[in-house]
């Protein structure tokens, strides 16, 4: 999309900041916001999509690297969620750029991870993990809070 409207004479401007505008600018160049979509499409060389996966794993990469730098270092890198649990992609290149900080992930536990499961490479310092995210398990502790807090039963 964008690199059709560049071709077309359009300005494009996008800023993609780390305030959430993130995945809207991925959107924005891709045309779909679906990272599998988004892989798919970079895996076929569409120009778009390989700018939008770079785009996303900077900000992903740069957003962590921040925080270990606030923090003092890394013990361990969590990918979770709908991306960090489903996209052996995202968890390759995420620690490729983060080598420096001693992020590394095996390629076949990263390739074959299901459910929770430890990716670290042999080498690595910081230890890499998957982590199903289980939203329906706190929804259900925070409803069951709310309830008790107004005096129904749960």
């Amino acid at each position: 999309m964008a690199a059709r409207a560049a071709e077309e004479g359009a300005e494009l401007v996008f800023a993609c900041g780390g305030d959430g505008t993130v995945m809207a600018c991925v959107t924005a160049l891709a045309g779909t916001g679906d990272m599998r979509q988004i892989e798919a499409a970079a895996r076929a060389a569409d120009p778009d999509a390989v700018l939008a996966l770079d785009v996303y794993l900077h900000r992903l990469a740069a957003g962590i690297a921040a925080m270990a730098t606030a923090t003092g270092g890394l013990d361990a890198l969590v990918f979770t969620g709908g991306v960090g649990e489903n996209s052996a992609t995202v968890r390759q290149r995420t620690a490729d750029r983060l080598r420096f900080l001693g992020v590394a992930v095996d390629p076949l536990r990263n390739d074959t991870a299901q459910d929770d499961a430890d990716i670290t490479a042999p080498d690595s310092t910081v230890r890499a993990l998957v982590i199903t995210a289980r939203e329906d398990l706190q929804i259900a502790a925070e409803t069951r809070q709310l309830l008790q807090a107004t005096g129904n039963r749960a």
